[in-house]
């Protein structure tokens, strides 16, 4: 029997809970390359260096930084660039979501899940409260976690909701709406699998202490592929704050959660 734990976690999406490495990430690709004439799409290891900055979590901004440092190594200024912010999120969600507004038909589809609805009925089972804050638009969080996990009305806070990360304002949010007007100061983990995810919770410790925080980090599955970028990857998570680091979300089970509670 499974004791009660003391403890709520809080899922980022994008490769925690999906492998966006040829959805999201081949969109920024995408874009970039559109915009600098087809002279320039960066690498994994390109977009994984603009992240591990950790200030770079929306992904419609990362493309337009991309395309700006491209010009700006040609000898260009940002000034003389003048990129039109708003065309760069069109052409990005015309690859993501697709060309149809009703029926996404874009890399959104493709998607592999990387946790299993089971695995969060175990979480629900051992009394740990959960729930979602993503920089992922709502509708297309809404779309991975109702369409393709089935879940019912998830607590969510996405980019429309709150600032960016590593502002931890729409973490708070989060566990408001899962404390539910509780007054019990309950440990929080928050899962997720960039820098910014750890600065978010770094930044959220600072300003109340009140509670145990934890940042569990997880390695998106594009960093898998050799030992070499797997365990670099994994350090530059610890020294951005994380406790653990996990290959795949589902290896934090409750057994380990009531471990750090002892």
């Amino acid at each position: 029997m499974t004791k009660q734990t003391n403890t709520i976690i809080v899922f980022d999406i994008d490769g925690v809970i999906r492998d966006v490495g040829g959805s999201y990430r081949r969109a920024l690709a995408d874009t970039v390359e559109h915009f600098t004439n087809q002279a320039y799409r960066p690498t994994d290891i390109d977009i994984d260096n603009l992240k591990s900055e950790g200030i770079w979590n929306n992904d419609w901004e990362g493309s337009q930084e991309l395309i700006y440092r491209h010009f700006v190594s040609q000898g260009n200024t940002r000034e003389q660039l003048q990129l039109n912010y708003e065309h760069i999120v069109n052409y990005f969600q015309s690859r993501y979501r697709g060309t149809d507004p009703e029926n996404w038909n874009g890399y959104i589809c493709n998607e592999p899940l990387l946790l299993q609805p089971s695995y969060l009925e175990e979480l629900t089972q051992a009394d740990i409260s959960w729930g979602f804050f993503s920089g992922a638009t709502r509708g297309s969080a809404t779309y991975i976690l109702e369409k393709r996990l089935g879940l019912k009305s998830p607590v969510l806070i996405a980019m429309e909701d709150a600032p960016g990360k590593p502002d931890p304002t729409g973490l708070f949010a989060t566990i408001k709406l899962l404390e539910n007007g509780s007054d019990k100061k309950q440990t929080v983990i928050y899962v997720g699998d960039t820098v910014a995810d750890m600065h978010t919770v770094e930044k959220a410790k600072i300003l109340d202490n009140s509670r145990t925080w934890v940042g569990v980090g997880v390695l998106p599955p594009h960093v898998q592929e050799t030992a070499v970028r797997r365990d670099a990857y994994a350090a530059t998570l610890m020294k951005a704050g994380a406790k653990i680091v996990f290959n795949n979300v589902q290896e934090l089970t409750p057994g380990k959660i009531q471990e750090w509670e002892r």
